[in-house]
Formats: C-alpha cells, structure tokens, sequence
C-alpha cells in the first residue's frame, strides 16, 4: 500500500466531524461521525436564527439516529433516516440522511457509523 486516507485523516482536514461523546450519551454504542456536508448544513446554526444552538442540534440529530437504529432490521449497514430542521426562523423542514455502519479505519474493524447526505 502506497498511501491510505485514513478516518484521522478525514477528521483533522476537516471532512468528517466526531460526535462520539454526545453519540454515547444519546445511547449510541459505536462511534458517530458526521461528513462536514451534514455538519454544515444541519448541525451549524445559521445566522440570525433563534433559539437553536450546536448541542442542541446534534442531539437532535443523534436521537433520530438512534430511533432509526432500534427500528431497524438486524444486519442493515444502511439506515435512512429523517429528522425536522430549522434552518430560519421559519417551520423546520424534514431532511433525509443516511447513516452507514462499517469499519473505523483501513486498519481497524471496529464498527463505526457515518452520517452522510443521501445523495
């Protein structure tokens, strides 16, 4: 092998955000981590938006993930999943994300799961 992107690599150019800690306290075994995309858009508040912080909404998103995870059939490594964001001060809108469980790097099989934009 000549050279390998690794997950730590991901995370320290800023490509994939990990949310691990919260993920364990929302009741989430493996480690969580979100592609700077899903970050972007749904856990960064917009300016001049009310009442919404980056706690708040990663919880929001990991609850869901977690609902998505205990709804789902044994031996899925895909799970769409759906949760409402305000991204104005406005009526929150339902996005669609996809959550992916596989291995935590190249060299280690330890299960982890990505949440990515569906497309």
């Amino acid at each position: 092998m000549i050279y390998t992107y690794t997950r730590a690599h991901a995370i320290a150019d800023g490509f994939q955000v990990d949310v691990s800690t919260t993920a364990q306290e929302a009741g989430i075994r493996f480690p969580v981590f979100l592609t700077r995309a899903v970050y972007d858009a749904y856990v960064t508040v917009p300016p001049d938006v009310d009442g919404q912080d980056e706690a708040g909404r990663t919880w929001d998103l990991l609850t869901m993930l977690r609902h998505a995870i205990r709804k789902s059939q044994p031996g899925k490594t895909r799970l769409p999943f759906a949760l409402y964001v305000r991204n104005d001060n406005r009526r929150p809108r339902l996005i669609k994300l996809i959550a992916t469980c596989g291995a935590l790097d190249f060299d280690d099989p330890t299960p982890a799961i990505t949440v990515t934009m569906p497309d």
